[in-house]
């Protein structure tokens, strides 16, 4: 690379610091990844999952993939999975679940199909203390639960993720789904490094997380998880794995990712160009997340300033990756000029081969850690370097294409707005018919009925004006959610009620 710059070095100094600068800390990430450690299976685990864990599976279509991901999550013996379905995919998703165990699993329905209001749907049906959150097609090893609630040890933490590699939809990986495995192995060493870092993470991913129960029944959470806009007017389905990540920093609780082969889930891609639609999806919800985080809400500056410093790096990447070719086609039609007009000293077809040479060896080195467990795969460096210009185009398009929010690559998932004021009305029916049976009208008088009395009865609601982290000082067993308590940190003995808050 000196060589190419030798007529005009002084010109290309500024680039080839930013060039040592990402390199420099390409190597940091990769001295963390190798020094990071998941936390160990505790001797005597405070949470079990045939007792502590119901997983929420939001889908409108799952198919016989299904059997296989749930087969696998029962291996992990949870107390009860949900499925979250529309109300006119109730008779066959029943049926998958009859097949696979009809006494684990319970399935219910919105009226409408929208992730969000899925999960919540769920969240409201749940009985334990801790939620996993599950794609449909995930499939888990048979120790990610256990590995996953090690976690939960440390009651700062609100919220776990998983490491992640592709399962094949066919019997070989396309060149796309190859494609995913690379961002995967890329995302699984940014994500541990950032963990072992300074504890953060940008984004517990959706495809298996765990939760508190108690942070996310909490109903500020449900409001707002149900009612989030982009600017005010934009609805938003999907992007619930961004929220609930800025709900754990916005709250002060801890979050943490197993990454290791324990807790590595295999997921499917899309195996065609369909996959590029999902990108585009998942790209426009890291741009509103990220910018949130970091201009908006400025929690993740002073909780987890390197995940911030990623944040802003990842907003500047697509120009420092299309300047690259930008300057090689300017020495392209330099090398054109006659070098006494200020033309370039090498003819184009050797500008052309370095540049390749230069980025293949850079490539290939990133994609180390996967060609280690996959050397065929050394075939589509090519394919991935391609893919990384068109990305950095597509980045710029999804920018100012923000206030697009669909889905993108599943059908019958309509108006976000629409399926939330249906389960709002469905909402205010059902708590006016709560209300009617807890307030009967008197029959025997035309007064207003005296709910004096009736109120003693009335359970309160504690005043979290102040809300606090506890501790379990031992593990209360039971079908529902569990009290924590710890003595106050006056050691007074006095006791503390949890709630969705960490701070």
């Amino acid at each position: 690379m000196l060589y190419l710059t030798s007529d005009d070095f002084p010109v290309f100094v500024p680039f080839g610091v930013i060039g040592f600068y990402r390199y420099l800390w390409y190597c940091i990430r990769l001295i963390a990844w190798w020094t990071y450690r998941p936390v160990p299976l505790p001797e005597n685990p405070t949470y079990i999952a045939a007792e502590d864990v119901t997983i929420i599976v939001p889908t409108i279509d799952a198919g016989e993939e299904f059997k296989e991901a749930a087969h696998s999550w029962l291996v992990g013996k949870p107390k009860e999975i949900l499925i979250i379905t529309e109300e006119k995919m109730l008779g066959p998703l029943q049926d998958l679940a009859n097949q696979v165990d009809p006494e684990r699993i319970r399935v219910l329905t919105v009226p409408f199909a929208n992730k969000r209001l899925q999960m919540s749907h769920g969240i409201k049906n749940t009985t334990t203390d801790i939620i996993v959150f599950a794609d449909d097609d995930a499939i888990w090893p048979p120790t990610l639960l256990p590995y996953t609630l090690a976690c939960f040890e440390d009651q700062k933490v609100g919220g776990v993720g998983t490491s992640q590699r592709v399962q094949p939809v066919g019997n070989r990986m396309t060149v796309w789904e190859v494609l995913a495995a690379f961002r995967l192995t890329i995302r699984n060493i940014e994500i541990s490094s950032s963990t072992h870092i300074d504890g953060g993470i940008p984004c517990l991913s959706g495809r298996t997380a765990a939760y508190r129960t108690v942070i996310l029944k909490d109903p500020e959470f449900l409001h707002g998880f149900t009612h989030d806009y982009w600017l005010g007017k934009y609805q938003l389905n999907s992007g619930d794995d961004k929220f609930l990540t800025r709900w754990m920093v916005s709250h002060g609780w801890n979050t943490y990712v197993q990454c290791c082969k324990e807790a590595e889930l295999l997921s499917t891609m899309k195996p065609n160009w369909r996959f590029l639609k999902q990108v585009l999806r998942w790209t426009r919800n890291t741009w509103r997340s990220d910018l949130r985080s970091l201009f908006m809400e400025r929690h993740v500056w002073t909780s987890h300033p390197y995940v911030a410093y990623t944040m802003v790096d990842k907003l500047f990447n697509p120009l420092t990756l299309l300047a690259g070719p930008v300057f090689v086609s300017v020495l392209i039609y330099k090398s054109t000029l006659a070098t006494d007009k200020g033309g370039y000293h090498l003819p184009w077809w050797n500008i052309i081969a370095s540049y390749v040479v230069w980025l293949t060896a850079t490539r290939t080195l990133k994609l180390m850690p996967h060609l280690w467990q996959r050397p065929q795969d050394v075939i589509f460096v090519p394919a991935f370097i391609l893919f990384g210009y068109y990305f950095a185009v597509m980045k710029m398009y999804a920018l100012f294409t923000l206030h697009e929010t669909g889905w993108g690559t599943r059908a019958g998932i309509g108006d976000a707005s629409a399926a939330t004021a249906a389960l709002d009305r469905q909402n205010e029916k059902e708590a006016t018919n709560h209300n009617q049976h807890l307030h009967p009208t008197n029959p025997y008088g035309n007064g207003a009925h005296n709910t004096s009395d009736l109120s003693l009865d009335e359970p309160r609601t504690p005043n979290t004006s102040t809300p606090i982290y506890t501790q379990r000082s031992e593990h209360v067993r039971g079908n529902s959610i569990t009290t924590r308590r710890r003595p106050a940190e006056d050691d007074t003995g006095s006791l503390e009620l949890q709630v969705g808050y960490a701070r």
